[in-house]
């Protein structure tokens, strides 16, 4: 769907990064490090930054946390990363901020949970205090409703009003009208607060994908504020990136969402950096933004009873995403570029000539030559030993010749 045709909301400044408005939709992701852990957390920050997370956010749930924040900023600009990073706010963040205003100072935006920013008579003097804090130093505020954590006193108000009905609807709607209502009250409120509405954000996370899709379509229906897409707790592997893709395709094909992150479970010791690299590829394929250059490849078959291609192709792929923090800069316009890796004849050709820059490698019984095409032009055939390693020198030469300023 092309990009004007996105509903455009409220846009809101997180740091130097635009959200909503008509803006580019905007990579988030977070650490999973002890905020505490000054060191760790830098070093994880930095990590998702040259991966290409825009936007990073952070746990404050302890006194030590909140401490380490300001340090955290201060380490960020000394290595030239102005990366923003976000609060992530549960329980007592109205006493963290009181107490340590440079970390309020530090954090580009909070987030707060409707669900458990208080309890009871507590929750609103609570909320109030987190809004003017947002207020006093002028950050915006995501309002993040999760199904796990749901606004109970909002719940209840709901079922019992469902009750009194003729006709009353299903646990299901209910609780799908509780999370929205939760979302625009709230927000609602911070506004009555002097909250204004280009500091505000929403999200309603839930990691069932049919009723994500349901909500943040009402969602959007009912209001401007712009939006922040993910499943809550989406899961491991390929389960989590298809759960992912999923429901968050369906929402940004209607011009839905204005910010994405992907909440993998992260395999024991694997880099948290994957869920910035799903998040990328699910806009890139879908043609919203362009990140690192694109390698297509074939998924091999008979004809290719040899693994060669599989390597080259994911050499060439993990070359490109490791090279793109420096190319990003120096080479404007590479993220939008194509290579073909293929396999055999069949297809091979016609590929790569498609592409920006391809190699049509030899199947199982064809001559061992392997057409390069740059442009829709043959430009070499080469052959032998170093074929991975002359068709990596042609990429660079490429990128240098047709994407240096």
């Amino acid at each position: 769907m092309p990009i004007s045709l996105r509903k455009i909301t409220q846009q809101v400044m997180i740091g130097d990064i635009k959200v909503g408005g008509g803006a580019p939709i905007v990579v988030q992701s977070m650490t999973n490090t002890d905020t505490a852990d000054v060191a760790a957390t830098v070093q994880q920050i930095i990590e998702l930054a040259n991966a290409g997370s825009e936007l990073v956010r952070i746990t404050v749930n302890t006194e030590e946390a909140a401490q380490a924040v300001a340090e955290i900023r201060n380490q960020l600009d000394k290595k030239g990363f102005n990366t923003p990073i976000i609060g992530d706010f549960h329980f007592n963040g109205h006493k963290l901020l009181e107490k340590y205003p440079d970390c309020a100072q530090a954090l580009a935006k909070f987030r707060i949970n409707p669900g458990n920013v208080g309890r009871g008579k507590s929750r609103d003097p609570q909320f109030q205090q987190m809004i003017e804090f947002a207020c006093l130093y002028n950050k915006p505020v995501r309002i993040g409703v999760n199904g796990g954590s749901l606004d109970q006193a909002v719940l209840t108000r709901l079922l019992d009003e469902n009750r009194k009905l003729a006709t009353p609807l299903p646990l299901a709607a209910v609780t799908r009208e509780a999370i929205i209502l939760s979302a625009l009250e709230s927000a609602a409120k911070a506004e009555e607060l002097g909250l204004g509405k280009d500091k505000i954000l929403l999200s309603c996370k839930i990691s069932n994908v049919q009723e994500l899709i349901n909500i943040y379509e009402e969602l959007s229906r009912r209001c401007t504020y712009a939006l922040h897409l993910g499943l809550t707790e989406a899961g491991m592997g390929s389960k989590g990136m298809v759960s992912s893709a999923a429901a968050l395709s369906v929402l940004m094909q209607q011009g839905i969402g204005d910010t994405i992150r992907i909440s993998l479970t992260p395999e024991p010791g694997a880099s948290r950096t994957q869920e910035v690299i799903v998040a990328q590829e699910i806009l890139q394929t879908m043609g919203f933004r362009a990140f690192t250059p694109m390698v297509i490849s074939c998924p091999g078959c008979g004809r290719t009873t040899s693994d060669y291609f599989q390597k080259l192709a994911m050499d060439i792929q993990s070359y490109l995403r490791d090279q793109m923090p420096v190319w990003r800069t120096q080479y404007p316009g590479v993220e939008s570029m194509e290579i073909a890796v293929m396999g055999c004849v069949v297809n091979g050709p016609g590929e790569s000539k498609n592409a920006n820059i391809g190699i049509s490698l030899p199947g199982t019984g064809e001559s061992p030559v392997a057409p390069v095409f740059e442009d829709g032009e043959k430009t070499v055939t080469l052959k032998g030993d170093r074929i991975a390693e002359e068709f990596q020198e042609i990429v660079e030469r490429y990128i240098k010749a047709h994407y240096a300023p």
